[in-house]
């Protein structure tokens, strides 16, 4: 299946509501998932002025077997996106015939709303927002180069490395070919908004990782390098679970006991990402019977992650911005275990704690673009109390025994009966 016809088979996947974006492009089996992912989303963005385009143009009118969501992804990479790729075939050919009147419809479009570029002819709540704005973090694959190499690899391509940021004031302030080292994550290269890295030699060498600026967790006293690769190099044998795979492990599955860490992500509202909004309308602002729903949902998560009985630590994750999803989770699941877990400091650099509803919320940290500049999420770290075992317990509290002093009499006899069965002298 072509890139176009792809992309127009996930977006009517999408309004007939069979799954989300991201969901349907991988269940697709385009081989480039990314470029698919990426025509999609930004087709969907402007659904609404393409739909104005192709009615005031007649489009679908002149040519009857023209599907319209197959029309849209055509009129979108026409008009706003890079030209049609790899020639367009017989598809170039068709909009070629209509390009003109095409155009001409969208400047008519421009003149009629007053604008002059193509993004403020999108509603407001589909313009750029702070997430776009974000610098682009780069992680270096530790497995397979270092930071330094990559740096004189930067370098020799003719961009200027400006050392470790001090503040989020310097990630701000970069552009053209300037780069930095993130101030609290090592291995974290930092370079302008909106710089393109995906044909970059050593990312698709796999020397790079592109990534928001999420961070690992020391979960084994080991720095580990990524978050989605935290429980593969803890030094322990691990699986990823779905959400419902994970509920159903119980204590006589072979791996209850087994279990030291666990990385919880579980579904939620994804208030903290923008561009979850764009494949689930209303992620951004999650009605409270979803909110409920949702948080009851993490709430019986992670008390079952607290039953695995050798469960040293956990992580647990959301990108959302709510409370309920968040502090509220933690605080009532550390209220179902009193005394048997508690809050370890995530990351005390981290500017951006948790909120103070309870006591020891504050070794929780949050993000968002505009604290942290990064994608909104909420992270607590919790761990196990060292407690001794019970027979500890009891052998710790019993009151130290000292042999008593054996009687005179008993101790003449005893030395008595010595004498009698020493030999005698000669």
């Amino acid at each position: 299946m072509g890139l176009y016809a792809a992309a127009a088979g996930v977006l009517a996947g999408v309004e007939s509501r069979q799954g989300s974006i991201k969901g349907l492009v991988y269940s697709s089996n385009f081989q480039n998932v990314k470029q698919l992912y990426a025509l999609v989303c930004e087709t969907q963005r402007y659904s609404a002025v393409l739909d104005a385009v192709i009615a005031s143009a007649g489009l679908l009118r002149a040519e009857k077997k023209l599907r319209p969501h197959l029309a849209k992804v055509l009129v979108y990479e026409l008009l706003l996106g890079k030209g049609f790729r790899g020639g367009g075939g017989r598809w170039k050919a068709l909009l070629g015939r209509h390009q003109a009147r095409l155009k001409a419809e969208l400047a008519r479009l421009k003149v009629h709303r007053g604008v002059s570029r193509n993004e403020d002819l999108l509603e407001v709540g589909s313009r750029p927002g702070p997430a776009s704005q974000l610098p682009r973090f780069v992680r270096v694959n530790t497995l397979k180069t270092c930071s330094d190499d990559v740096v004189d690899y930067f370098k020799r391509q003719g961009f200027s490395y400006q050392g470790r940021a001090s503040s989020l004031d310097d990630l701000r302030a970069l552009k053209g070919k300037h780069f930095l080292l993130d101030s609290l994550m090592p291995e974290l290269l930092v370079f302008p908004a909106q710089t393109d890295l995906h044909e970059h030699p050593l990312y698709r060498a796999g020397h790079l990782i592109l990534q928001d600026r999420i961070f690992a967790f020391d979960l084994d006293a080991k720095r580990l390098a990524s978050m989605a690769t935290l429980l593969a190099r803890a030094g322990v044998s691990c699986c990823e679970l779905a959400e419902e795979d994970f509920l159903a492990v119980s204590p006589s599955d072979p791996r209850y006991r087994e279990v030291h860490y666990i990385l919880l992500d579980p579904s939620c509202s994804g208030s903290g990402m923008p561009s979850r909004q764009l494949e689930e309308p209303g992620a951004g602002t999650p009605s409270p019977a979803r909110l409920h729903a949702l948080a009851g949902f993490q709430q019986r998560a992670l008390c079952h992650a607290l039953t695995f009985p050798s469960l040293q630590r956990l992580v647990y994750s959301t990108c959302s911005l709510c409370q309920e999803e968040n502090e509220d989770v933690v605080r009532d699941a550390l209220q179902q275990n009193p005394g048997a877990f508690r809050l370890a400091p995530a990351l005390p650099a981290w500017p951006h704690r948790g909120l103070s509803t309870f006591p020891g919320a504050e070794h929780c940290l949050r993000a968002s673009p505009e604290t942290t500049l990064s994608g909104g999420f909420f992270v607590a770290v919790i761990e196990r109390v060292k407690v001794p075992s019970s027979a500890s317990q009891a052998k710790a509290s019993a009151p130290e025994r000292t042999p008593s002093p054996a009687p005179k009499r008993k101790k003449r006899q005893q030395r008595a009966a010595a004498g009698a069965c020493t030999p005698p002298c000669t």
